[in-house]
């Protein structure tokens, strides 16, 4: 009997044609814009937690607490200085410290002028190639700064393909840094870091000299001896800064971050991205359902005599109801899979773009068969749902009153 009941559903719908694929079109719509957004979202939520995640797990930042947005130590009341430094040096466990400054400059090339990132690269050889090693940066053209180095610097690809400046940025070309000129020495290789694609790297003592800067520094590295000791040392760091700086435990005004802090607190974002996304996404998803109940409104309306007749041979209300519920569930299942398909090729295609715009494999699209299978269900189910009332209403009407019309 169900088999009856849905080869008849299927006639139904082919019989409607064009109208029955306008109503699938709206279900795979919302289906394909759910399957794709979240697709993306955990893509770049695996990303970005797994950039953190790289980062030395025997590594602490610290840095002063903010007073608005912008590159660390920026809006900081009370700056880092190099008696910070000493006093996480004198922590035990502590095998390096290297303090890092970071700022937005003025960047003028082509007498076009803009805004770069500018990192600074430790005075220390040893400091520079733990850097180097920290981060992936590797030279693409030209060389990496050293300590011996003045006067130079390096880009990130981002920086360099950009066309911010008109003509392209190339090794050994001039630029001016806050009214400064300096060289182009190295153009660094693409790495998973954006950080690193987007900034531009100059020796320490030239990025104080053109801050007129002595004792400031924007953020402090910390290597641990051991990752066991990590938590240990935190806050053992946190109780000395505090101490000197006369403040009470929970009245900090700097930070002292863990790399599995930094990944807590990135998932905690982006899994309310996420979920913000998913629900912008099912709103078309509401309006497919609407496109379900008004077809199944207008085949009730449309089939009366018809139904009329299956009453007079013997239907009963529970078959009618069967037979239109099969057949919205129908168009609902329809529109699930097709919407499912299109919706994971939207996320491959869209993640190809981003790796080949930026140059990298960042975003990795993995196929989340539960997620696919729950929007398949979740339209099938949303096309019975919202075809319930036209069907509970095709089988209440009478033999006789159906006939008439």
């Amino acid at each position: 009997m169900i088999l009856q009941y849905a080869s008849l559903a299927i006639n139904n719908v082919r019989h409607r044609g064009i109208r029955s694929w306008l109503t699938i079109l709206g279900v795979f719509i919302g289906i394909a814009a759910v399957v794709s957004l979240i697709s993306l979202g955990q893509s770049l939520q695996q990303a970005i937690t797994g950039q953190f995640s790289a980062l030395s797990a025997d590594r602490l930042v610290i840095q002063n607490a903010e007073t608005g947005f912008g590159p660390p130590g920026s809006t900081a009341v009370k700056k880092l200085t190099e008696h910070d430094v000493e006093i996480v040096k004198s922590v035990s466990g502590i095998k390096r410290v290297v303090s890092r400054l970071l700022r937005v400059l003025p960047f003028e090339y082509n007498r076009v002028k803009g805004f770069e990132f500018v990192v600074s690269i430790p005075e220390k050889q040893e400091d520079i190639e733990y850097t180097y090693d920290s981060f992936q940066i590797e030279s693409a053209e030209g060389k990496l700064l050293d300590a011996t180095t003045t006067g130079k610097i390096m880009i990130g690809s981002s920086v360099a393909e950009v066309q911010n400046y008109e003509k392209k940025l190339r090794l050994g070309t001039r630029v001016k840094i806050n009214g400064k000129e300096f060289e182009i020495a190295g153009i660094l290789k693409p790495t998973g870091t954006f950080q690193v694609n987007s900034a531009v790297f100059m020796p320490e003592k030239d990025l104080k000299g053109l801050l007129n800067i002595d004792d400031e520094i924007d953020l402090i590295v910390a290597q641990v001896e051991s990752e066991s000791q990590l938590e240990r040392v935190a806050e053992e760091i946190k109780r000395k800064l505090r101490k000197d700086r006369n403040l009470k435990e929970g009245e900090e005004d700097f930070s002292v971050e863990t790399p599995l802090q930094a990944v807590q607190t990135i998932q905690t974002i982006l899994s309310i991205v996420n979920l913000i996304v998913g629900g912008i996404a099912a709103i078309s998803l509401l309006v497919g359902g609407i496109g379900i109940a008004n077809t199944m409104y207008t085949s009730v309306l449309e089939r009366t005599k018809e139904i009329g007749t299956m009453k007079a041979v013997g239907a009963k209300n529970k078959d009618i109801l069967f037979i239109f519920l099969i057949e919205s569930g129908l168009i609902g299942l329809i529109g699930g899979l097709v919407g499912a398909v299109l919706g994971l090729s939207l996320a491959f295609a869209i993640a190809a773009i981003a790796n080949n715009s930026f140059g990298t494999t960042l975003f990795n699209v993995q196929p989340s068969y539960p997620l696919l299978l729950a929007s398949i269900i979740f339209a099938a189910g949303l096309g019975v749902l919202t075809g319930l009332l036209p069907a509970f209403q095709a089988s209440r009407l009478k033999p006789a009153e159906a006939l008439r019309k």
